[in-house]
């Protein structure tokens, strides 16, 4: 993990935070200035099993339609992949595997339309979004093997260079990327080159911490019902990529968290157990941020420099030098 930061001022949107006797919380009572606005009126719990049905609702509809440049595809495993390319590049090209959020039980590939189209042109580099079944109807293995096929045939593109993919997403798709790498690593079949985890959703044990008024968007109880609804019956020790006990092998990682996210203490945890396991690992520190900023408030200069930092390792990552 890289050192320095600036532990005192929320003004640092992405400090990398470190102490020599490890990571510690930045400025835990102040919320981003970029964000306040937005903080006061963010939800504490976005989901719960009431009101599941209508923010499916509600997102069905507002993730209505696809761009000309935006190509639909039905897996042979049935799992949806959206895919955008990069334009004016050489091919065969670095790629990217994108997983939505949602806490396991919401949301769809076309939601991150904008995100994954810029992620392309910015790099020049494939990107591929899931559309992986939904718990409680689908738990897990379910949503997790959708992903693992949609690597599968991402990597047999011959647009794409098998070598240089990366997995990446976004909370629960956080928490997706991190148990797929871990499932191409104990499968052989395919190697990630990079794990792109952003406030990834990693343990379920996070759901029994004391409820915290700094929380937006996902807080304990959303989490406690998000987890359960995806693990079903499943043996956490093996469904849940906190409690996995050998991280060893894994593709080098990148962990963006806010302060004020209910995942910080997990992905810190996380991170240190990725080194202590010999993976490189750097963490993006957002001090002030809450749970899913950077959607929220994409127009914010914090959610935009964070980003283009997931650009820079992205880049740093899978696409050649020079």
């Amino acid at each position: 993990m890289p050192g320095g930061g600036d532990t005192n001022s929320a003004a640092t949107s992405c400090a990398r935070v470190r102490t020599h006797t490890g990571w510690v919380r930045a400025n835990v009572d102040v919320v981003h200035p970029d964000l306040r606005r937005t903080a006061r009126f963010a939800p504490r719990r976005l989901v719960g099993p009431r009101t599941l049905p209508a923010i499916r609702a509600l997102i069905a509809l507002t993730s209505r339609g696809t761009p000309s440049d935006v190509e639909v595809i039905t897996l042979g495993s049935g799992a949806g992949v959206r895919l955008y390319r990069g334009t004016g590049v050489a091919e065969p090209t670095p790629a990217l595997l994108w997983i939505h959020g949602g806490g396991y039980v919401l949301g769809k590939a076309a939601q991150d339309d904008w995100l994954c189209r810029q992620f392309a042109r910015t790099l020049g580099i494939t990107v591929a979004s899931v559309e992986y079944q939904l718990a409680p109807e689908h738990p897990y293995p379910a949503p997790l093997e959708d992903c693992y096929s949609a690597l599968r045939w991402l990597a047999a593109l011959p647009a794409v260079d098998p070598g240089r993919i990366a997995v990446g997403g976004a909370s629960a798709g956080g928490g997706l990327a991190a148990a797929l790498a871990l499932l191409a690593r104990d499968r052989g079949e395919i190697a990630p080159a990079f794990q792109l985890l952003t406030y990834p959703m990693l343990d379920d044990r996070s759901s029994a911490t004391a409820a915290n008024p700094r929380y937006r968007i996902w807080d304990t109880r959303a989490n406690r019902f998000g987890w359960a609804a995806y693990l079903g019956d499943a043996d956490p020790r093996v469904a849940v990529p906190g409690r996995r006990a050998d991280l060893r092998g894994l593709a080098p990682a990148w962990i963006g968290v806010g302060t004020h996210d209910l995942f910080h203490d997990e992905d810190l945890d996380y991170a240190r157990r990725l080194e202590a396991a010999g993976v490189p690992c750097q963490v993006e520190l957002v001090p002030g941020a809450f749970h899913g900023f950077d959607l929220v408030a994409p127009k914010a200069q914090v959610s935009q420099r964070f980003f283009a930092t997931q650009c820079d390792v992205l880049r740093a990552a899978v696409t050649p030098a020079g």
